[in-house]
């Protein structure tokens, strides 16, 4: 009875929402030039393989992340209509979980996502994403934390996306 009621509750708020048209169809193509098979390089050592897909008509983004020392990840980014922007989330095989939302769209055609990471006793990391498609068809990735509100920033992770010589279109 539970599930009948929560069913009924979902049909009763999509039939109060105007009809949306597929993402695909949009203009929101910003993250386009990070689908495909990629060799991930980080201090100039293969660091792991990522596959970043288009699912769902276009209205997500699944990244399949493996690294070198055997450990998964993956992301969801989806574009939320009514922010009119994209978010992600990002789940490892440990147990870690961030999300971000685009805070912004590079004038040399990168994009940025930032949020918090809460830690114990209250306090909170902003750690932001920056992908950047370079003129040689490589994306470099830069991932930074601030402790201080965004005062300063620390990179946590350098690297450049290199595309797998087995797969070289995009999906």
């Amino acid at each position: 009875m539970a599930g009948s009621r929560c069913a009924l509750i979902a049909l009763a708020m999509a039939a109060s929402l105007p009809a949306a048209a597929p993402v695909a169809t949009g203009t929101h193509h910003e993250l386009d030039f990070w689908l495909g098979d990629w060799e991930v390089f980080a201090d100039g050592r293969l660091d792991g393989t990522d596959r970043v897909e288009r699912v769902l008509a276009g209205a997500a983004i699944v990244e399949n992340w493996h690294d070198s020392d055997g450990h998964e990840g993956k992301s969801w980014f989806y574009f939320y209509v009514p922010e009119n922007r994209w978010k992600q989330v990002w789940v490892t095989d440990g147990g870690f979980v961030k999300e971000k939302t685009l805070v912004g769209i590079l004038p040399e055609g990168g994009i940025r996502f930032r949020g918090e990471i809460p830690l114990r006793g209250g306090r909170k990391i902003i750690d932001q994403t920056t992908l950047t498609p370079l003129a040689d068809g490589t994306v470099h990735q830069v991932i930074e934390q601030s402790e201080d509100g965004g005062k300063t920033w620390k990179v946590g992770y350098d690297a450049i996306y290199r595309r797998n010589s087995s797969h070289t279109k995009p999906p």
